[in-house]
């Protein structure tokens, strides 16, 4: 299993958060099997369906249960294609139905009062309030954000440079209230109020968005300030760091964006991960069906 979680970093070049998951997935699977005393180059088909059966009854999520089964799939695969096992018992087994789940967007007037909580302008509020921004204004994913250097971003020219899923990188526009945040964050007496005498991590010094002891943000802390905001204006759990990119997406499309710019915006590798917007907005469709049918518009 070592060995295939380091095929993953190196030749797919997965990211730390989905080689953690991948490693607590086939932790799990592991158990089971010395549960049963099977060894893992004596599976056999029935086993990875009894395995299933066991995830279901523990009363998992399907959407756990499938990712579960993505890493069991591709461990098995990959055994077979290194010649370490005969055969990929895998291959003939469907993947569990996943009901198709729309992402939970925030309306334009609840993003506008998330965005207004953060008051004053010392260094912590400036910094709050330009990873509220960029969040919603580009749709950065919170691993995205976190993992900015200062040299990805270029505010004269309205760009920053975020390293995605695979460590695929892509150009994102910064519209100008993010762009205005960040540069009221990037100033001497915004992120340069938090930096220490001495950096205590390599790289530290070339973060973005720093913690209050003077460290890289962590994704973990990231998110913790994004809750504690939806907190302060009533969202509870309805809010977090990705359900602002659910919002940015959903509101582009509101307003006509093409989707083929969306995914690129996104960074989606399918259309078909970025079409799930376009059934949010139930609302956009009655408006436009009534503007546009000549027997459903008003006189």
């Amino acid at each position: 299993m070592e060995e295939f979680l380091s095929w993953l970093a190196v030749e797919r070049g997965r990211s730390i958060n989905t080689l953690a998951a991948y490693r607590r997935d086939l932790a799990a699977y592991a158990e089971f099997l010395t549960g049963r005393k099977v060894a893992l180059g004596a599976v056999t088909e029935p086993v990875v369906e009894d395995y299933l059966a066991f995830l279901r009854a523990a009363g998992r999520a399907p959407s756990s249960n499938a990712r579960a089964l993505v890493a069991v799939r591709s461990l098995h695969r990959f055994l077979a294609d290194e010649g370490l096992a005969l055969v990929d018992p895998t291959g003939d087994i469907g993947g569990p139905r996943v009901p198709a789940g729309l992402p939970k967007a925030l309306s334009e007037e609840e993003v506008g009062s998330l965005l207004d909580a953060v008051v004053g302008s010392d260094p912590v509020a400036r910094r709050d309030r330009a990873i509220l921004e960029v969040l919603y204004g580009t749709g950065l994913r919170i691993s995205e954000l976190v993992g900015l250097s200062l040299g990805d971003v270029a505010l004269d020219d309205g760009v920053l440079r975020a390293f995605g899923k695979g460590a695929k990188e892509r150009m994102v526009p910064v519209g100008r209230m993010a762009r205005q945040a960040l540069a009221d964050w990037l100033a001497r007496s915004g992120r340069g109020a938090l930096v220490p005498d001495r950096w205590a991590r390599r790289g530290d010094a070339e973060a973005v968005f720093l913690n209050t002891r003077g460290g890289r943000l962590s994704r973990q802390g990231a998110w913790g300030i994004v809750r504690g905001y939806g907190d302060k204006v009533g969202l509870g759990d309805r809010l977090t760091p990705h359900v602002l990119r659910h919002s940015c997406a959903t509101h582009m499309l509101d307003h006509g964006a093409d989707i083929r710019a969306v995914q690129e915006l996104l960074g989606h590798a399918s259309i078909s991960t970025t079409q799930v917007y376009t059934r949010v907005s139930t609302e956009r469709l009655r408006v436009v069906y009534e503007s546009a049918h000549p027997r459903a518009r008003v006189p």
